[in-house]
């Protein structure tokens, strides 16, 4: 705020003597610093109000950011098994012409399916393709030079 030196402090002390005179100067001193203290203490509980609020809104802020990331995935999951069961009821796998039992075998377990959807989901992809495990192949092409 302002700085207050020793000089200025005891000229606020004579003046303070000469006008109050010996008597009352103790009391007013008292009072004074009564006020004083008052004051800082509604300072700084304002202070610890304003600063619990700010924290507070930017936990809000935090958290709201948080739900909206939820709900993106949620929402990329959920395209990912509607997708699935779109697949499961547009395509009706025909029998293989060697299977003697004459049921219908899928290209890949719906179980196999949800899992490329969640996969998909994590990693942001979009594309319908569903993600193959990295094998030897795959592998040594990531790792080759670009």
């Amino acid at each position: 705020m302002f700085d207050m030196g020793f000089l200025e402090l005891m000229l606020i002390g004579v003046v303070g003597l000469l006008v109050l005179g010996p008597e009352r100067l103790p009391k007013a001193a008292r009072t004074l610093g009564l006020w004083i203290g008052k004051i800082k203490r509604s300072v700084s509980g304002m202070q610890r109000e304003i600063s619990a609020q700010l924290e507070a809104e930017e936990l809000r802020q935090k958290l709201n950011e948080q739900q909206k990331k939820l709900d993106e995935g949620v929402q990329q999951v959920k395209r990912g098994v509607e997708s699935i069961a779109e697949e499961d009821s547009g395509k009706r796998p025909s029998a293989s012409a060697g299977d003697d039992t004459g049921e219908a075998t899928p290209a890949a377990p719906p179980e196999q399916r949800l899992d490329d959807a969640l996969a998909r989901a994590r990693t942001g992809s979009e594309d319908d393709e569903p993600q193959r495990p990295a094998d030897a192949s795959t592998a040594d092409k990531d790792s080759a030079p670009r």
